[in-house]
């Protein structure tokens, strides 16, 4: 049975369609479905966040965002152990895609990109955030400065380094820094330009510190497939919609 870590390795098999996916970052018993960006810039993207529209609630606590939660087709969250058990498999990339509510669009992307590498439990090390080597499409540097070698905090988890929980006061969940963010993904979805800064989906060095994207996509590849195990065999299918039903993430809202 072809039990695939990655997006990268469905491609590779054949399956060149963007569309939901099953992978296998925790062994053949365990799989996670998850949305693959066969398109851009070469395809074999991993996504692990996606917001779009608004209609899932981003402000959780420690748990689903450790474990993951929302539909892999719409918006969601693929789960920090996840993304941590794919970093420890391979080398990966990271990028960034934004769009605002003008139908502007642009991208930052980081030639390296890990959660705790070397923990032995990374959950206990905050699922760290390692990146590097950032490339400008347009939309700045929002991630390095500040988020680079912090862990993740969540309002029940607070792990930043302020005296206030960035989490709690900015309506979101990241790996928040000294000031707290100059980019909040996970923030409020709030459809534009808004008086109060900071709280919502921001990326501070495109749109600034008021306006809240349309669409943000946070999405890993990997730079070299030397690590990879995967088990060859059958190729995947791609889920249809109502597979669905079958994921194994929370989707119930707070």
């Amino acid at each position: 049975m072809f039990q695939p870590l990655d997006c990268a390795d469905i491609h590779n098999d054949g399956s060149t369609a963007s569309g939901v996916y099953r992978i296998y970052p925790a062994g053949p018993t365990s799989p996670v479905y998850v949305y693959c960006d066969m398109d851009t810039e070469g395809g074999k993207w991993t996504v692990f966040q996606r917001r779009t529209d608004g209609t899932l609630n981003f402000y959780r606590g420690w748990e689903p965002y450790k474990r993951g939660f929302g539909h892999a087709a719409g918006e969601y969250w693929l789960g920090l152990e996840t993304i941590h058990l794919l970093t420890l498999r391979k080398k990966y990339e990271l990028r960034v895609d934004l769009q605002d509510f003008e139908g502007g669009r642009a991208h930052a992307s980081y030639s390296s990109f890990s959660l705790s590498p070397l923990a032995v439990n990374a959950e206990v090390d905050g699922y760290t955030l390692h990146i590097s080597g950032f490339q400008d499409g347009g939309a700045g540097d929002s991630l390095t400065a500040i988020n680079n070698g912090q862990k993740f905090s969540t309002f029940d988890r607070d792990q930043d380094p302020e005296n206030l929980n960035c989490a709690e006061v900015y309506y979101g969940a990241f790996w928040y820094g000294p000031g707290c963010h100059v980019a909040n993904p996970n923030g409020l979805y709030l459809w534009g330009s808004y008086p109060r800064g900071w709280v919502g989906v921001v990326w501070h060095t495109w749109k600034g510190s008021s306006y809240s994207l349309k669409h943000i996509e946070m999405k890993m590849r990997p730079v070299s497939l030397a690590l990879s195990e995967t088990v060859t065999g059958s190729q995947p299918s791609l889920l249809s919609l109502s597979d669905h039903e079958m994921l194994n993430q929370d989707t119930e809202p707070l």
